[in-house]
């Protein structure tokens, strides 16, 4: 058995052993595990959604999503060690979610991370969600350079992020209440979608007469970096409302009331990532988070920077929503500069990533 266990130990010896990372995800509905390889890359990655399990519900129940966990880690860890040809020998770290997100599921992956390092002999670490998802563009081929924005876009973050360095993170603006990705849930659910109801919205926008309504821009006259999308949720509960006051609320309704939200929420970014390149002189662009594997907001944001003569980045579709992949990436980026976690389980549900310290 190796010596770590996180004893005193010294860190730069810990960042030399560290070539292979196993990472997990289980921040909220997702259970993702992942092998990432200092020289070969990501090796192996499995995901696992609990879409079904929450669907009757209409949202995430926590005390399901804790025990669905517990259920799945085991055998999804035993999966991917096979695909990525590694044994229990071959991994140098555990990287697990440390938050923000649901406390009983960050529990659950803490709780089962810390555990493997110590059964293993290897050093733990628990990682920033939002970091992860910020890092997840460099899983791939074509990555950006720092320093970058980023625009990390999702169900409970909307946030643009100066990016220096890993680590060294600038927040310039962030949603002054719903996340864009919860606006676009709760926009679903007022036309009655189902669940989950912002893909759906999504793929409904696409069906909808942009013309018919104009829906508002929220904060984009206002100088910063900001947003809010209450109002606009608002003003798409009064439209619905006075659609079924004038009769039935029809399947052409409700398209058309998709695609001008849609429209509005992917303007309003446009503008904003827009503001923040030129306030911070960059040409780079990075999106990530479940709302960034939008294909319009790619499209526009795509459009935006080629007007800039600048470069927008972002995740394989299937890196974009919560994935274990992101966590070992990050946990290694941390790891390989010596950094590791005591024997303690912590985990932090709400967890301000400007916290966060720098790695060289």
């Amino acid at each position: 058995m190796r010596a770590f266990h996180g004893r005193e130990a010294d860190e730069r010896e810990i960042g030399v052993a560290v070539r292979r990372v196993l990472g997990i995800e289980t921040s909220c509905d997702e259970t993702g595990v992942a092998v990432y390889d200092a020289d070969r890359g990501l090796l192996a990655h499995r995901l696992y959604s609990q879409i079904a399990l929450h669907e009757s519900f209409g949202g995430v129940v926590p005390e399901l999503a804790s025990r669905d966990h517990i259920r799945k880690l085991s055998p999804l860890v035993k999966e991917v060690l096979s695909a990525s040809g590694s044994k229990a020998e071959d991994i140098d770290a555990v990287a697990y979610t440390q938050g923000p997100g649901l406390v009983g599921a960050l529990m659950v992956g803490a709780c089962f991370g810390r555990a493997l390092a110590y059964g293993w002999g290897v050093p733990a670490l628990g990682v920033h969600h939002m970091e992860g998802h910020l890092l997840a563009p460099m899983l791939e081929s074509d990555r950006p350079e720092f320093p970058f924005i980023a625009l990390l876009v999702s169900g409970g973050h909307t946030q643009l992020v100066r990016v220096n360095g890993v680590g060294d993170y600038h927040l310039l603006g962030e949603s002054l209440d719903d996340a864009a990705g919860e606006a676009f849930d709760k926009a679903a659910k007022m036309l009655e979608l189902g669940y989950p109801g912002g893909p759906k919205l999504a793929a409904l926008a696409g069906q909808g007469n942009p013309d018919r309504f104009d829906f508002p821009r929220p904060m984009v006259n206002r100088p910063g970096l900001d947003f809010s999308f209450s109002g606009l949720k608002t003003y798409t509960l009064n439209t619905v409302t006075a659609c079924k006051e004038a009769g039935e609320l029809t399947e052409h309704d409700k398209a058309d009331i998709a695609c001008a939200f849609q429209d509005a929420v992917v303007s309003t970014l446009v503008i904003k990532c827009r503001r923040a390149l030129q306030q911070e002189s960059l040409k780079r662009l990075v999106i990530a988070g479940g709302v960034s594997a939008n294909t319009q907001l790619r499209a526009a944001l795509g459009a935006e920077l080629d007007k800039l003569g600048g470069r927008v980045y972002y995740p394989r579709p299937e890196f974009c929503t919560d994935n274990g992949a992101m966590i070992a990436y990050a946990g290694f980026c941390r790891l390989r500069a010596g950094l590791h976690d005591d024997l303690g389980i912590k985990v932090r549900p709400r967890w301000p990533m400007t916290e966060l310290e720098g790695v060289a």
